[in-house]
Parts: C-alpha cells; sequence; structure tokens
C-alpha cells in the first residue's frame, strides 16, 4: 500500500527520474509530466495528494501559471524547485499559492523531509475540528467549515494562510514569537525561515486588513513575533 501519491511536474528527465527512484524507495506513487498543463489536467483527474512543481518549465506555461490554474480548484500542497532562491520567486510562489519551496540542488533527505511534512500537515486540516467561531472585531472564523469572512465577506485563504491565521486568532492578544509560529504551522524544520513567515503575514494583512500598510488586526513585535489584536 502506497504513503501517497505525488505528482513531479518538470522538463528534466534526469531530474524527474530522481526525484521517482527516492519517492518510490520510500513507498510513494509517483506520477509525472513536463507539460504545465497536463499537469493541471492530472490534479483533475487524479488527483494526487501533492505536486511537485518546477518554476521554469518549457513550453507556453511556467510552474507559477500551473500554481496559479490548479489553485483555483484544489488545495493540494505544492513544492515549488527553482534553481536560485531569488526573493522574488519566492514572493511569487507564495501569492500564487505554492505551499513551499526546494532549491536545486537538493538532497534525498531534505526533499523528504518537505513532502511529508506537507502531506502531514494537509492531513491535520482534514480533521474537522468541533463546531467553535472566532470572532475578532470584524473577522469571522469558522473553525469546522474553515471559512473566513470580514465584515460578513467571505474570504479566500490558501490551506498556508488560513493555518496560519488559525495559529494567531487562538491566541489573541498574545505575541507570538517567530519561530514558535513556523514551528507550528510549517514544522519543526521551517523554525528559522523568516521569510515564509514575513511573505505569509504580508499576504494575509493585503486580504484580512482594510489598510494592509497600516495594519489593526495583525501586529509585528520587532525582532520578536507577531500578535492578532482583538477588542
Amino acid at each position: 500500500m502506497t504513503e501517497a501519491s505525488i505528482l513531479v511536474v518538470d522538463d528534466e528527465p534526469k531530474l524527474v527520474r530522481l526525484i521517482t527512484e527516492v519517492l518510490t524507495a520510500t513507498n510513494f506513487a509517483v506520477l509525472s509530466t513536463a507539460i504545465g498543463g497536463h499537469a493541471i489536467e492530472i490534479v483533475a483527474m487524479e488527483q494526487p495528494d501533492l505536486m511537485i512543481l518546477d518554476i521554469a518549465l518549457a513550453g507556453e506555461m511556467d510552474g507559477f501559471g500551473v500554481a496559479h490554474s490548479v489553485r483555483e480548484f484544489s488545495s493540494i500542497p505544492i513544492v515549488m524547485l527553482t534553481a536560485k532562491a531569488r526573493e522574488s520567486d519566492l514572493l511569487h510562489g507564495f501569492e500564487v499559492g505554492a505551499d513551499d519551496y526546494l532549491t536545486k540542488p537538493f538532497s534525498s533527505k531534505e526533499l523528504l523531509a518537505r513532502v511529508r511534512s506537507l502531506l502531514k500537515r494537509a492531513r491535520m486540516a482534514t480533521i474537522a475540528p468541533p463546531k467553535a467561531f472566532i470572532q475578532c472585531g470584524p473577522l469571522s472564523i469558522d473553525l469546522a467549515r474553515r471559512r473566513v469572512t470580514v465584515n460578513g465577506q467571505d474570504i479566500r485563504l490558501t490551506p498556508t494562510e488560513y493555518n496560519l491565521l488559525h495559529e494567531l486568532a487562538t491566541h489573541p492578544n498574545q505575541v507570538l514569537f517567530h519561530e514558535a509560529l513556523l514551528t507550528a504551522v510549517w514544522g519543526f524544520e521551517y523554525r528559522n525561515d523568516l521569510d515564509y513567515l514575513r511573505a505569509y503575514i504580508r499576504y494575509l494583512r493585503r486580504k484580512l486588513e482594510p489598510d494592509p500598510t497600516n495594519p489593526q488586526l495583525i501586529i509585528t513585535q520587532p525582532g520578536v513575533g507577531y500578535l492578532m489584536v482583538c477588542q
């Protein structure tokens, strides 16, 4: 019995073979394609558990385009592959719905750690909590339905955005340290990846705050962490 099914989207045959060998050796089922449009079809038809997606795909659609299209209908965890960990790529990837990044070259151990961490988070997200609501000023969170509204308007969040918001909202008016947030939302191995945290805080503010440049809901404690202010 396989642990999960993984879709690998990359146009480098050697890399695809390497990733496939690593994943199948640890009991994952692997699908692969080099074409962005085909990847979207596979996600829709086969519903894999996770996608490993190269940014620099040949053809009309790059990895950013694939991630954006997939996010229109699926919350599948997405790990993006990049040759250079440029901040602009990281931010763009998070913006279109990526959950994590791997910079080439990477080790088999790192690949498996990232895949297992994302799958664990995705499985935990499917376990509905008891019926409960969190109200924080204009923000309302229906925990059972994972529904977020601001002033009654539905707010669409990616799974990672929701998990970060949930962590902040369940500790209202309490400063959460950077490391604690990263560990709770991404996993212990991400505890020092402040760029991830800053990027997602920025996206949450864009979606939740009337003026993201002057936040009133998610407040920064410089050099320490963040807190959600609930009156």
